[in-house]
């Protein structure tokens, strides 16, 4: 088998840096192009690499559930975005939440160790600009428009797109803890959570003043168009009035202390950073405006007084028909060496995204032989053959029990997640012990 010498990485998001990582340490010289700080989309404001632009959570830590599975997948080949999650984790119960500062510092820390790894910072507008095959596009949903007019043009297919959007970052200390009481529902990870309870009326007033605000105008060439996993908070109140108390809001497991009973909605803050100054407002990412955020989050029970270091944002985030333009190494079938990575190729998640960009990096040590993928019994497997499947309508989807192949058994409900969380992990072992020798192994 012929490796490569020399690869280029257009984008320093996780999934770029985590092909980056993959190639590296099996001395692969590696550049890495990364357009900032010479441009910032709308929703980037760090210069550092591998910079999480929506919430600082990688979702469940337990066992049982698909993305906890999926973490335990990279972990077992040696994923650099889940050694820097781990090192850099908040108190966040049975989730795993990070301070996003220090996450970014290590990534960029332990690439920019490596004495083969350039990082080189510029704007990617074209293929045209990246002479050298192989090469990785892992330019993430905030892909430069210019960049997006060329890879339409080169795919010669329709390019799909979906509207993302932040949520509200408050200061701790701006918080009154008199009224803001910590707890998690059922008692499940401790007081990790900070709950703003409600009662009906001032419930009713809430999901009022949301629907009635303003909102961030579209451009009139655009469709709104949202991933389900992270809704507008207004888009769900749209719904019907009790949507939010049944969804984000939900108030089962939970006891406010001032008056012994449970409230009739709450609004939980999951802590951001290791030092406890920061808090995100879970499940309310919005596209009202910034004084209309401000107006109507200030109105909420111990919110008078709220000092925000960030507000949510609306941006449009862009991925491929992947089955459609891919070969089943991830490769561009119009523009053969250039292999795509991460969410663009129609994943949804931090971590699905990472593991996007672990696989591009292996397809890409292949160099050329056959490429076995991870098995469809695995969460990595599912993932990748979604991405490779032909099908009607092709939308994003994150980590789910529904990507992999069925169990052939009758279980009972119960058991079922349990054991399809213990067949993939085995059979996880024994794809990477297998692939060692033939592809992974430095």
């Amino acid at each position: 088998m012929s490796r490569p010498e020399q690869v280029t990485i257009i984008g320093g998001g996780l999934a770029g840096c985590e092909a980056c990582w993959q190639l590296a340490r099996r001395n692969i010289a590696v550049t890495l192009v990364e357009m900032k700080p010479e441009t910032f989309s709308p929703a980037h404001k760090s210069p550092l690499l591998a910079e999480l632009v929506c919430s600082n959570s990688l979702k469940s830590l337990q066992h049982a559930t698909a993305t906890g599975t999926l973490k335990r997948e990279l972990t077992a080949l040696e994923s650099l975005i889940m050694e820097a999650a781990r090192k850099s984790a908040v108190p966040a119960g049975n989730a795993l939440s990070v301070d996003r500062v220090r996450f970014s510092t290590i990534i960029t820390q332990q690439l920019e160790a490596f004495a083969h790894v350039r990082v080189e910072h510029k704007t990617i507008t074209s293929l045209d600009e990246v002479p050298d095959r192989p090469a990785i596009l892992a330019t993430g949903p905030l892909t430069h428009p210019d960049l997006i007019k060329d890879l339409q043009n080169r795919t010669q297919a329709e390019t799909l797109h979906f509207y993302d959007a932040t949520a509200p970052i408050v200061y701790a200390e701006s918080l009154d803890r008199e009224i803001i009481f910590s707890a998690s529902r059922y008692d499940k990870g401790g007081s990790d959570y900070l709950n703003i309870p409600l009662d009906r009326n001032a419930y009713e007033r809430f999901v009022n003043a949301i629907l009635t605000a303003e909102k961030t105008a579209l451009h009139p060439f655009e469709s709104a168009t949202y991933y389900e996993g992270c809704m507008p908070i207004e888009v769900l109140a749209e719904r019907g009035l009790d949507t939010l108390a049944f969804g984000p809001m939900k108030p089962v497991g939970l006891t406010d202390p001032r008056t012994g009973t449970r409230p009739h909605a709450v609004i939980q803050l999951r802590q951001e950073d290791l030092s406890k100054e920061l808090y995100n407002m879970v499940g309310f990412q919005t596209k009202m405006t910034y004084p209309e955020q401000r107006r109507i989050f200030r109105s909420l029970p111990g919110m008078e007084k709220a000092e925000f270091a960030r507000l949510g944002t609306i941006h449009r985030n862009f991925y491929f028909a992947s089955p459609d333009i891919l070969t089943p190494t991830l490769e561009f079938k119009n523009a053969p060496g250039i292999y795509a990575a991460g969410q663009i190729t129609g994943v949804e998640g931090y971590l699905e995204s990472t593991a996007m960009g672990l696989l591009a990096a292996f397809f890409c040590l292949a160099a050329g032989d056959q490429a076995i993928p991870p098995p469809p019994t695995t969460v990595m497997g599912g993932l990748y053959r979604h991405i490779t499947t032909p099908q009607k309508r092709f939308d994003p989807m994150g980590a789910n029990w529904g990507l992999v192949t069925p169990l052939v058994q009758r279980v009972r409900r119960k058991e079922k997640k349990e054991i399809l969380a213990n067949r993939a992990a085995g059979d996880m072992d024994v794809w990477a012990k297998q692939q060692t020798e033939q592809f992974l192994k430095c």
